[in-house]
């Protein structure tokens, strides 16, 4: 486990984000809130773990939609196991980051085959799962088991380091800020300090304009009393992302159909649906024009361009539209037009397809 704070009694000012939390809880569908916490009920582990993976630099507006869908197909670990991962990916698609969802198939497959169904309860059980990192282990332990493990997204670093102006630039700081919080969880309610100060940083200690008035903690606020929170967190200058060019080429059958392929299972989108593309990576730019086309026979047509950025680029993707029919090579298949929007198409691919045609997603 995680090192304890120095006490088991709790900081005056997790006793006062814990009022605060037992008032102002977000209302979350995957969140037991503190009346029921109070009353005995106990967080699902698998809602709780599935949840964070869906979190991960994604929005909880983002995420509910996804979260429902996968509760309601796959209601336990057990049942995502059994799962063929095309399907994850299919009901992943739109999320982003698609190693998370092929990682989420290899976690539930470990948890039935290697804990039977049941989730390990210490930060290094969870640690050792596929797709687990230090972050998660130590939300799951904490919000599903109460193991008094410090949890430190954004939100929290944004709270502790208004909290104790501190001046080193993030990343840099993240050891500093996860001590602090080491230091003032509460080691009775681990779960719903988590929760408290992730609730605090989304929803009072905002990036922008937070509502200082209305914080719990503002009178232990260093920031604040400078007269300038929204100067922290301090952060290191950002590099300039590379820009990428490639070509999407949309073949379209006489009624409707698009040609689609899977991707190699390594690298970028591995494994997802695309339509052909040229060779474009992080690293690399493809061909953008007609004659990188996979099937020449056919008169292709430029749409025009579409912009998407990935965590480490920018890419701009020439769009290329064909009227046709052909017999699919190896790995490739032809959607029809009510088939498309259930394909495990990245957000990239279903800008390209809407491109070419429009009204299509």
């Amino acid at each position: 486990m995680s090192a304890l704070p120095d006490s088991d009694v709790a900081s005056p000012a997790a006793r006062k984000l814990l009022a605060w939390y037992d008032n102002h809880a977000r209302d979350l569908p995957w969140r037991v809130g503190p009346a029921e916490r109070a009353r005995g009920v106990r967080p699902d582990p698998y809602r709780v773990w599935l949840s964070e993976i869906m979190l991960q630099q994604t929005t909880v507006a983002a995420v509910r939609a996804y979260f429902h869908t996968f509760t309601t197909r796959w209601p336990t670990v057990a049942a995502l196991a059994a799962a063929p991962e095309d399907d994850i990916l299919k009901a992943w698609a739109g999320l982003g980051y698609y190693s998370r969802a092929r990682n989420l198939k290899k976690c539930a497959d470990a948890i039935v085959t290697d804990h039977g169904g049941t989730f390990p309860q210490t930060v290094e059980g969870l640690r050792a799962l596929p797709g687990i990192g230090e972050y998660t282990s130590n939300a799951i332990a904490a919000i599903a088991f109460d193991v008094p493990a410090p949890v430190v997204d954004g939100n929290v670093e944004r709270v502790v380091t208004r909290l104790h102006a501190i001046e080193t630039a993030l990343p840099q700081a993240k050891p500093e800020v996860r001590a602090v919080v080491a230091g003032m969880l509460d080691a009775d309610r681990p779960g719903d300090f988590a929760q408290a100060m992730m609730d605090l940083g989304a929803t009072i200690c905002t990036p922008k304009r937070p509502a200082c008035l209305h914080c719990p903690l503002r009178q232990d606020c260093r920031a604040l009393a400078t007269g300038d929170p929204e100067r922290f967190p301090v952060k290191a200058p950002r590099k300039d992302k590379p820009k990428r060019v490639g070509a999407a080429f949309v073949l379209v059958r006489p009624d409707g159909a698009v040609l689609l392929e899977k991707r190699g299972g390594t690298g970028l989108l591995a494994g997802m649906t695309q339509v052909p593309t040229t060779g474009w990576t992080a690293r690399v730019d493809g061909e953008t024009g007609r004659e990188a086309a996979p099937f020449q026979t056919f008169d292709w047509v430029r749409c025009g361009t579409v912009a998407h950025v990935f965590t480490h680029f920018s890419l701009d993707l020439t769009v290329w539209r064909a009227s046709g029919d052909l017999a699919p090579r190896a790995g490739q298949w032809w959607s029809p037009p009510d088939k498309l929007a259930g394909e495990a198409l990245p957000t990239v691919m279903k800008k390209a397809i809407g491109c070419a045609l429009p009204g299509t997603f």
